[in-house]
């Protein structure tokens, strides 16, 4: 039996296909923001206030093992109703909301890890979903482009634990856009047409790997696309791709290279 914290994004629902698929046992906590599993009769909808319901549920199910997915929104505090448990521990969660959507996972994780409850990597069942080192594309950079990766590599290596940042975009051996809170879309979205940058994306300094990897799918490509982009690089197995084959046709129609580091 596996516990499945499922947020939003369509990376939750296909690594819930997946569990069917391999016809595991399983059951949901329900943390997207509009019920998104409510069909699902293996689906409970229970707020992080409640954490002794959500433990005693992960015990009665007799769960070896959890995992996260999808995106997670930090709850609103003021409108929580907590058990004994969830008086307990929401100190902490409100103390690590301060630094983020990510700190609030990793309390979480700590907190699960008190009670005995082991939390596995997101990807645990669905490997395919990150890729190792290699191009993946025909086109691939050149050599102008790779010194203009070095650089946005160099500037992860510099991060902090208390940085944000997930994705860069990088022209001409300069950064010109970071990633903020509001995501790799809306940062894309804000660059000029044929900004002939490269767009990087790669976990945050010190990340928990079982939580929140970097994720790009078909939206990505076609963002990339829009704005001109010339290239995508991800970090080896640190990275959830999803539809992959549509991704590379995409960016082997359109001369987009995908590399991965």
């Amino acid at each position: 039996m596996i516990g499945l914290f499922l947020g939003d994004t369509d990376f939750s629902k296909t690594i819930l296909n997946k569990i069917k698929r391999l016809n595991k046992k399983y059951f949901i906590i329900d943390l997207s923001k509009n019920n998104i599993f409510c069909k699902d009769k293996n689906s409970f909808r229970i707020s992080i206030g409640k954490f002794g319901k959500i433990i005693d549920l992960i015990n009665k199910n007799k769960a070896k093992k959890v995992l996260f997915a999808g995106k997670i929104l930090k709850p609103n505090f003021s409108t929580l109703r907590l058990d004994l448990k969830g008086i307990y521990y929401m100190p902490r969660i409100i103390k690590a909301a301060k630094l983020g959507d990510a700190s609030i996972l990793k309390t979480i994780v700590k907190i699960l890890s008190k009670e005995k409850i082991k939390v596995i990597r997101s990807n645990f069942y669905s490997p395919e979903l990150s890729l190792k080192s290699g191009n993946y594309s025909i086109i691939k950079p050149d050599r102008n482009d790779n010194n203009s990766i070095k650089k946005g590599i160099k500037y992860f290596k510099s991060l902090n634990s208390l940085d944000h940042v997930q994705a860069i975009i990088v022209k001409d051996d300069r950064i010109v856009a970071k990633e903020g809170k509001q995501g790799t879309k809306k940062m894309i979205s804000k660059l000029k047409k044929n900004s002939d940058g490269i767009l990087i994306k790669f976990p945050k300094p010190k990340q928990d790997l079982r939580l929140d990897l970097p994720t790009v799918g078909f939206n990505t490509l076609k963002d990339c696309k829009k704005f001109g982009l010339k290239g995508l690089v991800l970090k080896s197995r640190q990275n959830i791709f999803l539809d992959k084959e549509k991704c590379i046709n995409f960016a082997n129609k359109n001369n987009i290279f995908i590399k991965v580091i």
